[in-house]
């Protein structure tokens, strides 16, 4: 066996300095005997004995591999692997990884707009944010995202994945996903664009239930909202909110804190359960400019995680709101970032959320109220035909032509329509109007939103009717 070395090998000095960095942040030093004896008890070898084999293999690595290969590349490789083994949300981020992660919950950055997790060792698709190239490019909550640009996402930790999409405004990039109810890989292309997401929307559905959109917990949502709801005041008597936090895949958590406190008078909205006291957090709701107390219906689905699960189990278990929908994402894990010396970063997950009577968010979600699966309302017409089959569907039809005792159908001439002046303007009046009218009542296709605003209705007509 011919053995080569082209760089130095680690020094007795650096392996001893390292060993005591590794000592220091497990907590294993000489004078920690009760670390020392719990990890005895976990395991049968001490951790100095792990902490040689780790060091040994660093060492032979160095002196044997192929290639000369850093120190830094190494001790990061390994960092990385260690905290990939320990859950989906668990990374090591680089500096310049780093700085990525510090841009996305500003409200602007480039890249596709869809929040991912991995879920079963898979990259998935936790929710597209609305109005972004990936939900315009048809993208789903759920789907499997099996290559980046031909490359197979299996080994890439979440951080990397979200490097690997980002790129120019403008440039593309092909996902190769995983559908239920698909057996093949479906392609979608998408552009890339600066990703500036509106975290709240606002709208009146009827003269007064109002619709609040949350998209996301961003820095400014609570503020957003809070202004949102006192414009819709000023011009309307509100009786009924409906809360839409469907593929909102969650942000600050400060912010659905806030946003949840809007709506509670007093009491708990969620606290966190961890393995270390100071990882222990309660949240607390006060009546301090709460916001009405009108009926909310807050709508979620698969797509709903994190932040917005919080919100939505907090109005549950606080009989403050009606939760309608699907069941959400189950995303109920704390991150704590911690930076590094050198510009790197942490991202460990450090505890549990739990909703104010208890239940755990994490890989259950929050189970809605009422089950209204996603659709969209089919009306039938005069004539009894469900709205979309025409004649042509119908099996056995008939077929415009000759022949059989079917006469074939002439063109009518189209009306001949002299124009005047000024009619234009006037023609242009209407279809902005009517434009404007369609984009009212859209709402009314959406089956959940349209059983949202029928329960909000009926609760208005039994109060009127309790209160005679």
């Amino acid at each position: 066996m011919i053995e080569r070395n082209k760089g130095k090998s680690i020094t007795v000095g650096v392996l001893i300095a390292l060993a005591a960095f590794l000592f220091i942040h497990l907590g294993v030093l000489p004078g920690n005997s009760r670390a020392l004896e719990e990890s005895k008890v976990a395991d049968e070898k001490s951790p100095y004995e792990y902490i040689k084999l780790y060091t040994d293999t660093l060492n032979l690595v160095q002196k044997n591999y192929v290639e000369e290969v850093t120190i830094k590349k190494l001790v990061y490789g390994s960092i990385k692997g260690m905290l990939a083994d320990l859950d989906p949300h668990s990374s090591f981020m680089p500096p310049e990884m780093f700085k990525e992660m510090q841009v996305e919950t500003t409200g602007s950055f480039g890249g596709l707009g869809i929040e991912i997790t991995i879920r079963d060792g898979v990259l998935t698709v936790v929710s597209p944010i609305e109005d972004t190239p990936a939900f315009r490019a048809g993208v789903e909550a759920g789907d499997r995202i099996i290559k980046i640009d031909g490359e197979l996402s299996k080994d890439m930790t979440l951080m990397e994945a979200v490097k690997k999409m980002r790129g120019q405004k403008g440039t593309e990039i092909t996902i190769s996903i995983m559908r239920e109810g698909l057996n093949q890989l479906l392609d979608i292309k998408i552009i890339r664009a600066v990703i500036k997401v509106a975290s709240v929307k606002s709208r009146m559905l009827t003269d007064d239930i109002a619709y609040i959109r949350l998209s996301q917990f961003q820095s400014r949502t609570y503020a957003d909202l809070n202004s949102k709801m006192k414009k819709l005041k000023e011009d309307h008597t509100i009786t009924g909110l409906v809360l839409d936090m469907r593929n909102n895949p969650g942000g600050l958590l400060q912010q659905a804190v806030k946003v949840s406190d809007y709506f509670l008078k007093s009491g708990l909205i969620v606290y966190t359960d961890g393995r270390i006291s100071k990882q222990n957090m309660r949240y607390r709701a006060y009546d301090d400019g709460t916001e009405g107390d009108y009926p909310i219906v807050v709508l979620v689905n698969g797509g709903s995680a994190s932040a917005s699960e919080i919100v939505a189990g907090a109005l549950q278990d606080h009989k403050r709101a009606l939760v309608m929908g699907s069941p959400s994402f189950g995303k109920g894990s704390v991150q704590t970032i911690v930076p590094l010396d050198d510009g790197s970063a942490v991202r460990l997950t450090t505890s549990l959320y739990y909703t104010p009577s208890g239940r755990s968010i994490q890989a259950k979600g929050i189970e809605p109220d009422v089950l209204v699966e996603a659709g969209e309302v089919v009306r039938k017409n005069n004539k009894g035909f469900m709205r979309g089959i025409k004649e042509k569907d119908l099996k056995g039809h008939f077929e415009t032509g000759t022949g059989n005792g079917v006469e074939k159908a002439k063109d009518t001439p189209k009306p001949k329509i002299k124009e005047e002046p000024g009619k234009d303007s006037e023609k242009a009046a209407e279809s902005s109007s009517k434009k404007e009218l369609k984009d009212k009542n859209e709402w009314r296709k959406d089956i959940q939103v349209v059983r949202a605003v029928e329960l909000l209705q009926g609760w208005q007509v039994f109060k009127g009717l309790g209160a005679q």
